[in-house]
Order: C-alpha cells, then sequence, then structure tokens
C-alpha cells in the first residue's frame, strides 16, 4: 500500500471553463468557502446558484477549452512526465475532452497536493504549447483519498476501463513510453543519466490490484 506519509488518491481535473462555480452539476470553491448542496450524482436544486454561475461565465477569462481527441495523449504525456519528474508513483491516467483522471500516491496533506498537482496542470509538450496555447486546466480539482485496497482496485479499473471510447488511457502495465524516458533523461543531473522514477515505473503489478 503507501508510503509513509502518504496515500493513494484519485485526481480528477477539469479543462478551463468546463465546470465553473454555480454549476448545476454541484461545485465546490477553494476552500469550500461556496459549495453547492449536492453533486452530479445528486444534483443541487435547479437554479440554486444561478447568479454565481452568470457572473463566472460573464467575467472569467478565456475559452472554454476542450481537449482534440487527436491531442490527448500529448496531454497525458505531458501529465505522466510531471507526475515522474516529481518523484511520485502513478497507476493509471486517463484523458478525455474536458477531464483528467491520475490515481497517484500523494501526501496526506490536502494544501501540499494542490500545490503538486497545480504544478503539474503548468506541464506541456513541444506539440502541445503548438496547439493548445494559453490556460488548459482550470483551478482546483478532486483529490479523493483511496480508502482501502478494495477501493484501489475499483478506482484503477474505473480510470482504465470507464472513460469512455476517445478516452486517452496510459497505465503502469503498459511501462514508461520512450520519449517519456528520454524527456526525464533530459531533465535529470548530470544531463543523460538515467532518471529513477522512469526505472520504477514500469514496476510488476503491485500485487494488490490482481491481473486484468
Amino acid at each position: 500500500m503507501p508510503r509513509p506519509g502518504m496515500m493513494w488518491r484519485h485526481v480528477i481535473v477539469s479543462t478551463h471553463r468546463s465546470w465553473l462555480h454555480g454549476d448545476q452539476r454541484g461545485f465546490r470553491s477553494r476552500g469550500h468557502r461556496i459549495h453547492s448542496s449536492g453533486d452530479y450524482k445528486d444534483p443541487p436544486p435547479l437554479g440554486e446558484h444561478a447568479e454565481l454561475l452568470a457572473y463566472q461565465q460573464k467575467h472569467l477569462k478565456g475559452k472554454k477549452v476542450k481537449i482534440a481527441p487527436a491531442l490527448r495523449g500529448e496531454v497525458g504525456l505531458a501529465l505522466l512526465r510531471a507526475v515522474l519528474k516529481a518523484g511520485y508513483r502513478v497507476l493509471v491516467i486517463a484523458v478525455t475532452q474536458k477531464h483528467a483522471h491520475l490515481l497517484v500516491e500523494l501526501p496526506k496533506s490536502r494544501k501540499l497536493v494542490n500545490q503538486i498537482v497545480g504544478k503539474w496542470k503548468t506541464a506541456r509538450t513541444t506539440k502541445l504549447r503548438r496547439a493548445m496555447r494559453g490556460t488548459i486546466w482550470g483551478e482546483g480539482g478532486k483529490f479523493k483519498p483511496v480508502r482501502n485496497r478494495e477501493h484501489l482496485r475499483a478506482a484503477y479499473k474505473y480510470v482504465r476501463d470507464d472513460q469512455g471510447a476517445g478516452a486517452w488511457v496510459w497505465d503502469y502495465r503498459n511501462g514508461v513510453p520512450e520519449e517519456v524516458q528520454q524527456l526525464l533523461a533530459r531533465d535529470a543531473e548530470p544531463a543523460g543519466t538515467s532518471h529513477p522514477q522512469a526505472e520504477g515505473a514500469a514496476q510488476r503489478s503491485p500485487g494488490f490490484l490482481g491481473q486484468r
């Protein structure tokens, strides 16, 4: 299971303007200063925060971001590189039109997790910088704690298998793509040396996940 001081989390981040404060699916602002009475599974009353949503739609800068199918792999590889470069273990990543899901081992501190994931959201590949200028991700995200092994298996299968036909998916059983390994090697000091996170990410099954 997790290393000392760490816990597995199901991280979900949404693209810019795809899930605003006041959204009918439910929302929570930073620090839970404002939040709806429901969520996407049990939506709040219709129009509960209609004025807040209208304000967000009028004043929030930038266009609504949707990740094209041809670019979802680039987004996923950028996230994978960022996670491994920072030294964290990750089991699976999925990227869809408006969201990214990561099952990753992170510190228990929610404040620290928000800072770490915030940095990952700035990651880009060269191709991505050319194709998607400006902000890709909205602020914050969901950092759901994984309670036990059964929950970890369920979260793993959900991210891997249930994100729709258009999703780009990577899981640790596939190993780290060569292009990511090369970039991590370039990041390492001294330049050109192997990167320990890249070598460790292609580990054998942790066992508690079971087989496909």
